[in-house]
């Protein structure tokens, strides 16, 4: 990575921020996955405890504040910068709410909160999910791959996470979930990669209308 970021390597505060987001999200991520498990929460309530204060303390302290940081030097240009930028300061945000709420003894407020925040902390892993998506099925460059993915690579994270809001107060017995709760996430996630499409044609990078038709005519099951 910083191969490509040479005319950075010799900023002090962009190698250590660099350097403090990677390590720092990679506590973040292992500490994350223990907060979902039911069996830690009810046999191990200790660990779901500690990790979840490791979790939010990297985070805010660490992680999130790194990232802002590092956005400022992203590849891509301007939209690029905003995006990565963007994501720090809602992650950031996001975080602090479900502490807040927990504070507050708001527990079911506190787990979607998290849930949106672990969201954005997975989107370090779907991002570049989608560059070898967008690089394979729509043959664009790396750089405009990156432009794309810079938004793209949160969405559908976030996406998955409302729906299963849904989902869940729309539950049928025996966690069968309602036709229009599924019908309803296939619409959120075309809309939204249709937006960002739309977005980034601004910058003439590829043709938007060849994109969306190769993304409605695809044979990938959503």
């Amino acid at each position: 990575f910083l191969e490509v970021k040479q005319e950075y390597v010799t900023m002090k505060h962009y190698v250590v921020a660099f350097f403090i987001h990677v390590f720092t999200t990679i506590f973040v991520l292992v500490a994350g996955f223990t907060q979902f498990s039911a069996h830690i929460r009810s046999k191990y309530y200790w660990i779901h405890r500690y990790s979840g204060r490791l979790y939010v303390l990297v985070t805010l302290v660490f992680a999130a504040p790194s990232g802002i940081m590092i956005g400022f030097y992203a590849n891509g240009g301007l939209m690029a910068q905003i995006a990565f930028c963007l994501l720090g300061v809602l992650w950031f945000s996001f975080t602090h709410i479900a502490m807040l709420r927990l504070r507050q003894q708001q527990i079911v407020k506190h787990q979607q909160w998290m849930l949106r925040s672990f969201a954005l902390a997975m989107s370090a892993i779907t991002l570049r999910v989608w560059r070898v998506v967008l690089a394979v099925v729509f043959e664009m460059s790396e750089i405009e791959a990156y432009r794309v993915v810079a938004w793209l690579g949160r969405v559908l994270n976030l996406v998955i996470v409302e729906i299963l809001f849904t989902t869940l107060s729309h539950q049928k017995p025996h966690g069968r979930f309602t036709m229009y709760s599924n019908l309803r996430f296939l619409k959120c996630f075309k809309i939204h990669a249709y937006c960002f499409l739309i977005f980034f044609n601004s910058s003439n990078t590829f043709n938007i209308r060849s994109v969306y038709k190769a993304f409605l005519t695809s044979n990938i099951n959503l």
